[in-house]
């Protein structure tokens, strides 16, 4: 009876110790097994305006340093370019020379060649009245068989020249007092315009040496010295505009799960240590160059990576471009 109370004894022992090894291979597995979580680093990043100029010059004057605040309109850059206002100066002397020929032709001649012309007119007509006198008694001689024809044809002759040389100095008198033609007029008004667009375009280059900010923002670099020279579209500084700022995730394509346009996830801020929530508003795959490439013997496949972009639903206090954000995300 004994050794049948002891039998059942380590059989019970035997029982709860491999029941425990089972417990404990239980939790081991759970452990081994848990699905790992996988960890999504991103950056902040803001918007980024670059400051430059279109003409070459010397830095004549920097009104901004870096860190500092500036709102749009301030003006940050003066550059001194001599080629500019002696291209000023030249389109100003073409202008006054076309503003010259125009006031030529619509004033017409002086008044001194309109007398001059008037005058050569009478005398003209002087002469025609001689001529006319003249041919009238050749003419009643000859019909008195007085004069010969030839006489005659001599007086018509120089009547009739008489008449021409009056119709053409008439013709010079009239052009004289009209002044130039409607041609010459249009004329010296284009050149007049086309030396008003010379100067405007010279003024429009002149205005691009004083550079002024286009938006509100901070002075993140400026990258030459007072003094220095810059060339045409040579970076000056740039701005950065703190109040549009994102955060970047570069993403394995197996891991997007439910990370969706407009879809709301929250990451960690490690720099501020403070997590924040944040709507994803972009999401577009990457170059070929990021693609994760596997062995296709193990039957997976090749993994695009792509950007997420995510914007914070409310503003985040103290946060910078370039402050990492951490996503944890389990795997599927």
């Amino acid at each position: 009876m004994k050794q049948v109370t002891e039998s059942k004894r380590n059989m019970q022992v035997a029982l709860i110790g491999l029941a425990a090894v089972v417990v404990v291979i239980f939790i081991i597995g759970l452990y081994v097994y848990k699905p790992e979580a996988h960890v999504i680093q991103g950056s902040a990043e803001a918007t980024e305006i670059r400051i430059s100029g279109k003409v070459p010059g010397r830095i004549l004057n920097l009104l901004a340093s870096e860190g500092q605040q500036v709102k749009a309109g301030d003006t940050l850059v003066l550059i001194d370019s001599p080629e500019v206002q002696a291209k000023l100066a030249q389109a100003s002397a073409a202008r006054s020379a076309a503003l010259a020929q125009q006031q030529k032709a619509n004033k017409g001649a002086r008044q001194e060649q309109v007398d001059g012309a008037y005058e050569m007119w009478q005398k003209a007509e002087v002469g025609v009245d001689i001529a006319q006198k003249s041919y009238d008694r050749v003419q009643r001689l000859f019909e008195k068989g007085v004069m010969t024809a030839q006489k005659k044809d001599e007086a018509e002759a120089n009547l009739k020249a008489a008449n021409a040389t009056a119709a053409a100095a008439k013709s010079q008198y009239m052009m004289a007092k009209n002044g130039a033609e409607n041609e010459d007029k249009l004329a010296s008004s284009a050149l007049v315009d086309k030396a008003q667009g010379a100067i405007s375009e010279v003024e429009a280059y002149l205005s691009e040496t004083v550079l002024v900010s286009p938006i509100s923002g901070e002075v993140s670099e400026v990258f030459p010295s007072q003094g220095e020279l810059v060339g045409t579209g040579a970076p000056i500084m740039n701005i950065v505009d703190l109040n549009d700022t994102w955060f970047s995730f570069n993403v394995r394509e197996d891991l997007l799960g439910d990370m969706k346009m407009g879809e709301v996830i929250e990451v960690t801020i490690p720099a501020l240590n403070q997590t924040a929530q944040l709507e994803i508003n972009y999401i577009k795959a990457l170059a070929s160059y990021a693609t994760w490439k596997v062995t296709k013997a193990t039957g997976q496949f090749d993994a695009k990576t792509f950007e997420v972009r995510a914007k914070p639903i409310e503003p985040i206090q103290d946060l910078r471009p370039g402050m990492s954000a951490v996503l944890e995300k389990k795997s599927r």
